[in-house]
C-alpha cells in the first residue's frame, strides 16, 4: 500500500465519511424493521368516525381542529354509504285538466259553416302526468314507515310511489302537506325490520365552510352523491313565493329530481331538505337550497298527529312601514314590522293589538322584519297567550296576545273583516304638489284603500286627505293612529277632497 493510499485511509475527512455511511445504513435498517412490524390500519378503522374524527366537519358543534385532508375519501365514503339507503326515489302522478279542440271549430270550418251562438266549446280533458323527486326516510310506528319530502314533489299527487335504495317499490300516501315550508310527508306499509331510518341533525350547528353531501335522484339517476360546502345559511325571501322556511345554501350540485333529497353533515346527519336551485338554464351552476331540517322537525310531528300542520293565527295585516311614515313615526332603522290593519274580533283584535302598532319581539324572541314576525307567529301554540312588544305612538310597551288557529285564507277572508282598511301616509311637500294641496294643508292622505272594507264601502277614496276622525282634528300619522283607536264602533272622518269637505260615517 502506497504512503498517499495510507495517508488517505487515516485522514480526518475519511473518518467522517464513514461515520456518515455507517449512520445511513443504520437508518436504513431501522426504518426497515419498524416498518415491518408496525401494524397495519384498515380500511374500516379509517371511515369509522367515532374513532377517527373528532373534528368540525364531522361533529354537529364547532371546534377549532379541522380535518385532516387525510380522512376526507374515507368519510365521504362512510357518509355515503350510510345516508344511500335512507333516501328514496318519490315517483308521483298527478291529474292535471286542458282543453282540447273541438272537431269542426276553427279555420276552415267556421268560415264555412256558420254556427253563431250554437258554436261548441273547447272541452277540457284530464290527463296523467308523471313528476320525479326524492324523499328521506325520518320516522318509523310499527309497520308503517314514513318519508319527507318537498311539498311541490308530492302535495298534489293522486299517485305515489316510492322506491327504496335496493330497488324495492311501495305504494304510499299522502299523509299531510305544508305549503308554507314547502315540504309533505308521505307512507308506505311495510313488517321489513330492515329499512333504515335518518338521524335528523341540528341545523342550527352548520356553519359557512362546513363540508356537506346532497344524496337525491337528479333527472331520474337513482341514489346520486354530490359534494360541496354550505356557502351561506339562513337564507329567507328567496326561492318558492310561498315557502317561509330558512334555507341552507349550498355548491353541492343539486338538480331537478333532488327536490326532497337529503343534505347531509359529515356525520351523516340530514341537516336540510334539498328544495330548489337558482339556475339561468335551469342547471347546477353551485346555487343550491335546502330547507333546514330544524324547521321541518315541528312539520313532522304535527303531519303524524294531525295530518296537517297547526299554525297559529294572529288576525293582522303586517308589513314593513313606509319611509315616510316610519320617519313620522320615529322607526327609522329599527328592526321589526308594522301592523296596518286588524282582523274585526281576530286574536290582535281581542289581545288589544292596534292599527299603527310596532311589533319589535314576541315572547321575547326578537322580530327583525315581517316574514320573521309571519314566521314566528305561525310556530306560537295554539290556545296559549303570547307577550308582543310593540312601539305604539313612539312608546314601547307590552300587549298579551291569545293565539288563534290559522285556518284557510279563504276562511280568514269571509268570516272577518279588516279594520281600518285604510293606509294613511304623512302629507309631505311632494305629495302636496301632486294633489294639488295648499301648503298649508294639513292631515294624512289615504295611499291605499283595500276593496270589501268598511271604508270601501263607505266610498273613502284614494288621494283623499283625513283631516279629523270624531270631531278630533287629525294633523299627523300619530293623530291618525290615535283618532282610529279611540274611535270605537262608530266613526265619522272630516276628509278633504280635491278641495271640498266631505264628512263620511263607518260603522265598524
Amino acid at each position: 500500500m502506497s504512503r498517499g493510499i495510507r495517508r488517505m485511509l487515516h485522514s480526518r475527512r475519511f473518518f467522517i465519511f464513514n461515520l456518515v455511511l455507517a449512520g445511513a445504513v443504520a437508518g436504513l435498517v431501522i426504518a426497515f424493521a419498524a416498518f415491518s412490524i408496525w401494524p397495519r390500519t384498515s380500511i374500516s378503522e379509517v371511515v369509522r368516525p367515532d374513532v377517527s374524527m373528532q373534528n368540525a366537519a364531522y361533529n354537529d358543534g364547532p371546534t377549532d381542529q379541522p380535518l385532516g385532508t387525510t380522512y376526507v375519501p374515507a368519510t365521504f365514503r362512510y357518509v355515503a354509504a350510510k345516508v344511500l339507503p335512507e333516501v328514496v326515489e318519490i315517483n308521483v302522478v298527478d291529474i292535471v285538466k286542458q282543453k282540447v279542440p273541438v272537431f269542426g271549430q276553427g279555420f276552415p270550418f267556421n268560415f264555412f259553416f256558420q254556427q253563431g251562438p250554437q258554436q261548441q266549446q273547447p272541452k277540457t280533458q284530464e290527463f296523467k302526468q308523471q313528476a320525479l323527486g326524492s324523499g328521506v326516510i325520518v320516522r318509523r310506528i310499527g309497520d308503517t314507515v314514513y318519508v319527507l319530502t318537498n311539498n311541490h314533489v308530492a302535495g298534489d299527487a293522486k299517485e305515489i310511489k316510492v322506491t327504496l335504495y335496493d330497488k324495492r317499490t311501495f305504494k304510499a300516501r299522502l299523509v299531510g302537506k305544508d305549503p308554507r315550508l314547502d315540504l309533505a310527508l308521505v307512507a308506505f306499509t311495510t313488517n321489513d325490520q330492515n329499512i333504515p331510518v335518518a338521524t335528523l341533525g341540528d341545523s342550527n350547528n352548520m356553519h359557512v365552510g362546513d363540508w356537506v353531501l346532497a344524496v337525491g335522484n337528479p333527472f331520474g339517476f337513482r341514489s346520486t352523491v354530490t359534494q360541496g360546502i354550505v356557502s351561506a345559511i339562513g337564507r329567507e325571501g328567496d326561492g318558492p313565493s310561498t315557502s317561509l322556511a330558512k334555507f341552507i345554501q349550498t355548491d353541492a350540485a343539486i338538480n331537478k329530481g333532488n327536490s326532497g333529497g337529503a343534505l347531509v353533515n359529515m356525520k351523516g346527519h340530514v341537516i336540510g331538505i334539498n328544495s330548489w336551485i337558482a339556475s339561468p338554464a335551469g342547471g347546477s351552476v353551485g346555487l343550491g337550497f335546502a330547507i333546514a331540517i330544524n324547521d321541518a322537525k315541528r312539520d313532522i310531528n304535527q303531519f303524524i298527529e294531525h295530518g296537517s300542520v297547526q299554525y297559529g293565527w294572529l288576525g293582522a295585516s303586517v308589513a314593513a312601514p313606509y319611509e315616510s311614515l316610519a320617519k313620522a313615526m320615529d322607526l327609522t332603522g329599527k328592526e321589526g314590522s308594522m301592523i296596518y290593519h286588524i282582523f274585526v274580533n281576530s286574536p290582535a283584535d281581542k289581545g288589544g293589538l292596534k292599527p299603527g302598532d310596532f311589533v319589535t319581539s314576541i315572547n321575547g324572541q326578537r322580530v327583525t322584519d315581517t316574514t320573521d314576525l309571519v314566521r314566528i307567529v305561525g310556530d306560537l301554540p295554539v290556545g296559549k297567550d303570547a307577550t308582543f312588544d310593540i312601539i305604539r305612538y313612539g312608546r314601547p310597551m307590552s300587549v298579551r296576545v291569545p293565539i288563534g288557529l290559522r285556518e284557510s285564507q279563504k276562511q280568514i277572508e269571509a268570516d272577518h273583516n279588516l279594520w281600518p282598511g285604510i293606509t294613511a301616509l304623512p302629507l309631505d311637500s311632494k305629495l302636496r304638489t301632486q294633489l294639488k294641496l295648499a301648503a298649508d294643508t294639513t292631515g294624512v292622505v289615504v295611499a291605499q284603500v283595500v276593496p270589501d272594507t268598511p271604508a270601501a264601502i263607505a266610498g273613502i277614496q284614494q288621494g283623499d286627505v283625513i283631516q279629523g276622525i270624531n270631531n278630533q282634528q287629525v294633523s299627523n300619522v300619530m293623530d291618525f293612529y290615535r283618532g282610529v283607536d279611540a274611535a270605537g264602533q262608530s266613526f265619522n272622518f272630516t276628509i278633504d277632497r280635491q278641495g271640498s269637505t266631505v264628512n263620511i260615517g263607518i260603522v265598524r
